[in-house]
């Protein structure tokens, strides 16, 4: 009876210790998701990214209008922020092609709730004026800028857009951009590259949490994923942001529609084009200083050199 009464004993001593256990447990699970909550106004609130951090340094944009980096351009706003030089011969006018892709989706939200700003590297020979030419040919819909060299490098370091290892004295950058809540602090790095529709997502969905009204059909009535071959692949990343392959011009569109191109033009005439398009300019060719065929400016929009 004593053995029965001793082995009862230690089952209860033990189930009450389990109890307490598994109570402690559950009210430390408890006690984090209550601080959770409370705190998480106070997380966005206090966000690092603010004037703490960003230099406030004046920049003048494309119509000579001095403006200051933190206060007038990104506090409180979503926003695009890219580095790019004017005279740059591929990567930045592919990039400012792509992203007047990403400004054709957002429409009107562009200047509204939606900012982008494009700063030079080369603020010597980017004046505002240069800047101002640049944007115009583009029909961009954003701001450029330009200012002091060490202020521009301060912010790109600040937006982790510097990379030290490729200064040598040449106008390489990394081409990268940053997008970016300022009020919540959520920023994040991106390429410009990516596909135009994703780009347009993030900023004006994913930055805002999701605020904007869904628009378009759901997934059920999206198509068939299928293989891509090489020559379509290099035809989106490097010729789709200034040309079509439909048989019909986009209104606006940076380069021609290429259907057909192969019997419009000679096959020498075209490798040459690919190869050196600004020794044909110089050399004035006929075809090549056709209106069609290449930019009134100083700069051959196109073809880019990342075509060939």
């Amino acid at each position: 009876m004593k053995r029965l009464a001793f082995t009862a004993g230690i089952f209860l001593k033990n189930l009450i210790f389990q109890m307490r256990k598994t109570m402690r447990k559950y009210l430390w699970v408890a006690a984090v998701a209550l601080f959770i909550s409370v705190s998480a106004p106070a997380f966005g609130a206090g966000s690092p990214w603010g004037a703490a951090y960003f230099p406030n340094v004046p920049l003048i944009t494309q119509d000579g209008e001095t403006v200051r980096f933190f206060d007038d351009l990104i506090k409180d706003k979503i926003v695009v922020i890219n580095f790019i030089y004017t005279a740059c011969p591929d990567t930045c006018p592919l990039e400012t092609a792509q992203l007047i892709k990403v400004q054709q989706i957002l429409g009107d939200r562009m200047g509204k709730d939606v900012f982008f700003y494009s700063i030079t590297i080369d603020p010597e020979n980017d004046t505002p004026s240069v800047l101002k030419d640049y944007k115009e040919r583009f029909g961009a819909r954003w701001t450029f800028l330009t200012g002091k060299e060490s202020d521009i490098i301060q912010l790109r370091k600040k937006l982790g857009l510097y990379i030290q290892e490729i200064q040598d004295g040449s106008d390489n950058h990394n081409v990268n951009m940053m997008i970016g809540n300022q009020a919540t602090g959520r920023w994040m790095k991106r390429s410009p590259f990516e596909n135009p529709y994703v780009l347009a997502d993030q900023i004006g969905n994913w930055l805002t949490g999701w605020k904007a009204p869904p628009q378009g059909d759901d997934y059920a009535s999206a198509p068939k994923l299928r293989n891509i071959p090489r020559g379509e692949q290099i035809f989106r990343t490097r010729c789709a942001s200034c040309h079509t392959l439909t048989g019909h011009e986009q209104a606006g569109a940076l380069g021609p529609d290429l259907l057909g191109i192969t019997e419009r033009r000679e096959m020498n005439w075209l490798l040459n084009w690919l190869r050196a398009p600004d020794q044909m300019l110089k050399d004035k060719d006929p075809t090549a200083m056709a209106p069609r065929w290449h930019s009134t400016s100083n700069t051959t929009i196109w073809p880019c050199r990342t075509c060939i």
